[in-house]
């Protein structure tokens, strides 16, 4: 994760606060903080409570399924 590279909590929290908006893609944050798109899910997953993580994964699927470059 991240290079080798500890994650600060603020660097944490702009993660998140970049991994659920609908308008940053994994891409985004991957030149930012180097987290490839399974380093984001993981971090959500660890992060969020599970039934957010589960919110937030189908909302990710089912814009991804109708939009072709969303996250």
């Amino acid at each position: 994760m991240a290079a080798n590279r500890q994650l600060s909590d603020a660097d944490i929290s702009a993660i998140i606060e970049m991994a659920l908006s609908d308008h940053t893609s994994f891409a985004t944050i991957e030149q930012e903080y180097g987290l490839s798109d399974s380093d984001v899910k993981s971090l959500m997953r660890r992060t969020l409570k599970p039934s957010s993580y589960r919110t937030w994964r189908k909302r990710v699927r089912q814009f991804g399924d109708r939009r072709e470059n969303y996250k």
